[in-house]
């Protein structure tokens, strides 16, 4: 029994950890997907790789030093004819000449070491580049993240917007429907009116189970965009955003922009790579050196001693190694003629994106006052729309107006607060925007 009981009380408390409800700021979403959202974490390990990438550039300038040893075994020696004069003989006598043994091994290091290769040097500076552009596109990704938590964050809080919306219009539909029963049942409304307002609290369910649906969709899409897992429950506590007027003193500075450095860090390495072409002109020097040891004889040399007929003997050598490029067949110059290509359709796409980045901010600064204009409108329509509810609503108790009339005034109440809703959106958006145009989306962190 104890042990049931035991059993029950885990099974509890495990039930009840993965129904617990993950309250999210803003901040707390960005910073959660920051350190679980895979683009994050993959643009991370791009930086780690780079580093490898650096250590394996920079080895082609280092000794290679290397050991080797072999065996052989030849069942048939080669032989020659050599005229016998040449070892103090009678001249003119042919001899017959075996060379090698039958069995022979070698043991031995070698040394290779690189004393001028332009191509190296290109390299290297390539490499050290390219973990740079994987940093600038580290911070690029962390901002494309940061962005998209943000847009879906504000999206599910509206969408939970629009569902309280509809939970008040419910409510205060219901307390009109008692309302009419009661009148009803004394003989004092139609059933019309009832009818139509039981059609009318229907709907509203309706409306609501879908906006439940779209609430659940977007929150499903936010998880994804942070690298939550799907099933975790999550809240996001109500705050009043803050609507106020973006000061425009200044465009922001474009070269500080992530995608401009990102593209010009691009040229930079197409620059190297025409460098890296240019130096297969160049010739290139290094050093080789080895020392080997040789073992030969009638038998395998392993542990055999010249009483067995095997022989051991070291030899070593030193050399310089000069390699002086002539021609090529025009393949060096076809290759520098491409990168010189590549790299002026690259400072085109540099002056599109600075167009890029400067439209996007000269938009955004437009949504923005556009979306103050259509905030303060829409405010105003939905305290209106309020207060023509109440007044209805009190006529109609006092027969001074139909049920229609309250039917209209309700509708027009909840679509002038989801309009509301929505222009606070919009304004939330196109403020994304303009950070982002500032290169300030980091800022969303701190608030």
């Amino acid at each position: 029994m104890k042990k049931l009981i035991l059993i029950t009380f885990l099974i509890f408390a495990i039930t009840a950890k993965s129904q617990e409800v993950k309250s999210l700021a803003l901040k707390d979403a960005i910073t959660y997907a920051l350190e679980n959202k895979a683009d994050a974490k993959k643009a991370q390990l791009k930086v780690e790789n780079s580093k490898y990438q650096i250590e394996e550039v920079r080895s082609r300038a280092l000794p290679k030093i290397s050991a080797n040893a072999s065996l052989t075994y030849n069942p048939i020696l080669q032989t020659t004819f050599l005229d016998s004069g040449s070892f103090g003989g009678e001249p003119g006598n042919v001899i017959q000449a075996t060379f090698g043994q039958t069995w022979s091994s070698v043991a031995g290091i070698s040394l290779t070491q690189t004393l001028f290769d332009q191509s190296v040097f290109t390299g290297l500076k390539a490499a050290k580049s390219t973990r740079e552009f994987y940093q600038i596109n580290q911070q690029l990704t962390e901002e494309q993240v940061i962005e998209r938590v943000a847009n879906n964050y504000y999206q599910v809080y509206v969408q939970r917007q629009n569902l309280n919306v509809l939970d008040s219009t419910y409510i205060n539909t219901n307390k009109v429907k008692n309302i009419i029963k009661g009148l009803f049942d004394n003989g004092l409304a139609k059933k019309i009116d009832l009818d139509r307002i039981l059609v009318k609290i229907s709907s509203i369910a309706t409306q609501r189970q879908q906006v439940i649906n779209a609430v659940q969709v977007q929150e499903n899409t936010l998880k994804f965009y942070m690298g939550m897992p799907i099933e975790t429950k999550i809240e996001i506590p109500y705050a009043a955003f803050e609507v106020s007027p973006q000061a425009f003193s200044q465009a922001p500075n474009t070269a500080t922009r992530t995608e401009f450095l990102l593209v010009k860090k691009q040229e930079q390495l197409l620059e190297i790579q025409k460098k890296s072409l240019i130096a297969g002109y160049y010739p290139s020097l290094s050093l080789s050196a080895g020392y080997n040891y040789i073992g030969q004889g009638p038998q395998i040399p392993w542990g055999a001693k010249p009483a067995d007929g095997v022989f051991w003997t070291d030899f070593s050598s030193v050399g310089l190694n000069l390699k002086v490029p002539i021609f090529s067949g025009f393949e060096t110059r076809s290759k520098v003629s491409q990168a010189d290509v590549a790299l002026r359709s690259m400072q085109e796409d540099i002056k599109d994106t600075k167009l890029s980045l400067d439209l996007a901010y000269a938009n955004a600064k437009t949504q923005i006052d556009n979306s103050m204009i259509i905030i303060q409108n829409q405010k105003g329509n939905a305290k209106l729309a309020k207060d023509v509810l109440t007044n209805t609503k009190n006529n109609y108790l006092q027969g001074l107006a139909s049920l229609a009339d309250l039917l209209d005034a309700e509708n027009a109440h909840t679509e002038a607060q989801n309009n509301y809703t929505s222009a606070i959106l919009g304004y939330k958006l196109a403020e994304i925007q303009l950070i982002k145009s500032k290169g300030q989306l980091r800022t969303l962190i701190n608030n």
